[in-house]
């Protein structure tokens, strides 16, 4: 026992997201959840690892967050930190994890710059990224009619990639952005900036921030009678924990881009209703999905490589596996450090065809994986030659 003991590989996992503040719902005490079924499923001490898990709160400060990170790898030998919702917070701790050489991979922030100008041989962007986002979302509301749009984006790192990958997309597809108003992070009164949106007479405003920002808004819209005047409004990143809280008479008919519903498939329900008996009857959101997904594939790579040790090689092993997994199926992670998976375009049910509180999506289309994440070459990111 002794021997077998001694023999076992030691990985300490960091789960760091936001338990306190607007994206709670999305990150918070289910990341920690959703980590813990990984190790269920992977059984570690059956191939040799022990791993022990430990988790805080960045509060949505890029400072906090580093220097939690920092004091992770340094004093308390956590190898791999994931979730990291928040796009600011997800840009330090990939500065941090690169100069320890450990591992980073983030399954809640937005900005496709962690794949473009700001990656690294460490990172990996796990679940969505704003580029995707604005491909789908931004894409599908074009293709309807919706060629004018109006900007209210959260004035942080996110909230600017996401206007910008979107209007991109608007740009491509022969739109027009013909305004935009920025708004602190994070926000409780969109008063001014809904009416400014609904005064410009474009035809889609668009939502460029995310949880209680976005829920805020969609309520102080519906006040003003916005999508009754013949305005959409497009939630570039709306998780299903948004939904859930607006409900579907609020949210009916929003369009919305992302890579896991709970209620998919069998599988996806199946790992659900397991999420939900520890979280009392909550669903989890694609953020969390994806951190049980990039636990269970670092996991692979680290019984592969015996030793969490060099983050470098640990990463360079999960781009060489295949992903594969319940919840988001097969996949790749590219050279880039963009996992690739296909993401799917919902519409929000209408209170009439909603069954209960949690049934929401109706699935409009399937999006390949190559067609919703930025093509490689595009990204600008140093480790992609030529």
């Amino acid at each position: 026992m002794i021997g077998g003991a001694a023999a076992q590989t030691a990985v300490k996992i960091g789960v760091l997201g936001d338990r306190s503040g607007a994206y709670s719902d999305i990150s918070g005490e289910g990341s920690v959840v959703a980590a813990r079924l990984a190790l269920e499923d992977f059984k570690p001490a059956d191939k040799g690892l022990k791993v022990e898990l430990i988790s805080a709160d960045h509060q949505n400060k890029p400072d906090v967050g580093a220097a939690l990170a920092r004091q992770w790898f340094d004093r308390d030998g956590v190898d791999m930190i994931t979730d990291v919702v928040t796009s600011s917070v997800a840009l330090a701790v990939n500065q941090v994890a690169k100069e320890k050489n450990k591992v980073f991979v983030d399954t809640g922030a937005g900005t496709a710059d962690l794949t473009g100008p700001q990656c690294t041989p460490n990172t990996i962007h796990w679940v969505y990224d704003t580029v995707a986002l604005a491909n789908g979302t931004g894409g599908a509301m074009v293709k309807r009619g919706g060629n004018t749009w109006y900007f209210i984006t959260a004035d942080y790192a996110f909230g600017q990639a996401l206007q910008r990958d979107t209007t991109n997309v608007i740009n491509k597809s022969g739109g027009k952005v013909i305004g935009a108003v920025k708004t602190p992070f994070p926000n409780s009164d969109f008063s001014s900036s809904l009416l400014q949106a609904q005064s410009s007479g474009a035809k889609v405003i668009g939502l460029a921030n995310a949880g209680t920002d976005t829920i805020n808004a969609v309520k102080q819209a519906g006040e003003f009678g916005i999508t009754e005047g013949g305005q959409a409004l497009a939630g570039l990143l709306i998780f299903v924990s948004d939904v859930h809280s607006l409900g579907t008479k609020v949210a009916q008919g929003l369009v919305l881009t992302e890579p896991f519903y709970w209620d998919l498939n069998d599988a996806t329900r199946a790992f659900s209703d397991r999420f939900s008996k520890q979280m009392n009857g909550k669903k989890p959101t694609a953020n969390h999905a994806g951190v049980y997904s990039a636990v269970l594939h670092y996991l692979k790579a680290v019984a592969e490589k015996k030793s969490a040790t060099d983050g470098a090689a640990i990463v360079a092993q999960m781009k060489a596996m295949p992903t594969d997994d319940p919840l988001f199926g097969k996949g790749t992670v590219r050279i880039d450090g963009r996992k690739m998976h296909d993401m799917y375009l919902f519409e929000v049910k209408k209170p009439a065809e909603s069954t209960g509180p949690w049934d929401l999506y109706k699935k409009l289309e399937t999006i390949p994986a190559n067609e919703v994440f930025r093509a490689l070459n595009e990204g600008g990111c140093p480790l992609v030659k030529g």
